[in-house]
């Protein structure tokens, strides 16, 4: 008696089918809205892909970057002490090295001028009012990894040179806080304009 054998692609063609043909398509990238904006500010977005987008001037508090746990909460406990309501996002200036970018300052931002008092606030606290800017920015969802800031940073740059023009400095704005699933996170790098 003769064994049958099958060949291999059609084992694994039957299993396919069982499977299901399709991989369950990823969802699109949508902003979770956790905080209020600042007054005039617009939404995060577009997702992966680089947009031109004009800020009005704005009030925020800012402490220096360095230990990122210990900003948040040195700004946490800043607008907790003076009543002021969080907003999102947090704007995190950005320095670099060999192209790489790291966190520099850090800062909550207000509703508006109207609120609060320019100046500092404490040693390590300062509260400054920030003329309107020009921006490029990158917008993507997921986490705040080197990698993703090394690949919108290289898309900012590559709009930068179409452009003829250079950036005098980046920030990073975060829209979500510890609640939000890391994959949901909304995270833009901005190239300053003006």
């Amino acid at each position: 008696m003769k064994k049958k054998f099958f060949p291999l692609f059609a084992l694994l063609a039957a299993c396919n089918l069982q499977a299901g043909d399709q991989p369950e398509p990823k969802p699109a990238p949508a902003y979770v809205d956790e905080a209020p904006l600042p007054e005039g500010w617009p939404k995060p977005g577009p997702y992966d892909q680089v947009s031109e987008k004009k800020y009005p001037a704005y009030r925020a508090a800012f402490t220096n970057g360095k230990g990122e746990t210990s900003a948040f909460w040195t700004l946490f406990m800043h607008i907790k002490k003076h009543e002021i309501p969080m907003t999102a996002p947090v704007e995190m200036g950005m320095e670099g090295e060999d192209g790489k970018l790291r966190q520099a300052s850090m800062a909550f931002l207000y509703q508006n001028g109207k609120v609060g008092t320019a100046g500092p606030d404490g040693a390590k606290v300062e509260v400054r009012d920030v003329p309107a800017t020009t921006t490029l920015s990158y917008t993507w969802q997921g986490s705040d990894s080197k990698d993703n800031i090394a690949k919108a940073k290289t898309a900012l740059e590559a709009a930068l040179a179409e452009r003829k023009t250079e950036a005098k400095g980046f920030r990073m704005l975060g829209y979500n806080g510890p609640g939000t699933p890391r994959d949901k996170k909304t995270w833009e790098l901005q190239a300053l304009l003006e």
